[in-house]
């Protein structure tokens, strides 16, 4: 495995995904391009897989944040966009319930090991 896909080991693991966790609308959840870091994917590629899949994404696993509370969160955790800045698309917002469903749409070794040492977290 090349040092690209390497995978962190799980307290790693552990540290990052609990960072990349917030609370959005009362639910625990992960954004759409922070999963697609961790699963070693472009953000795009990922949406193309839950779009192709939407059965398997019901409201209770996944959301599209407005772009409002995308650029308030980004501002306010990550103070990433300046002023006056915006983003183009609004991101996904993953429960736990859909990012276990994501490794299964993605189909990759990286997605199921990311998974699978989330589990041994839980």
């Amino acid at each position: 495995m090349s040092p690209k896909h390497t995978i962190p080991n799980s307290p790693i693991l552990a540290k990052i995904v609990e960072k990349r966790i917030f609370v959005i609308r009362g639910q625990r959840v992960m954004l759409s391009s922070d999963l697609a870091e961790l699963y070693q994917v472009e953000t795009r590629a990922l949406i193309q897989a839950v779009k192709r899949n939407p059965k398997r994404f019901p409201p209770d696993f996944m959301f599209q944040l407005s772009l409002e509370e995308a650029n308030e969160l980004l501002r306010s955790q990550f103070v990433i966009l300046k002023k006056g800045q915006h983003l183009k698309f609004a991101p996904y917002a993953f429960t736990e319930q859909g990012v276990a469903m994501l490794s299964s749409v993605l189909r990759s070794n990286v997605a199921i090991e990311v998974t699978l040492r989330s589990c041994e977290l839980s």
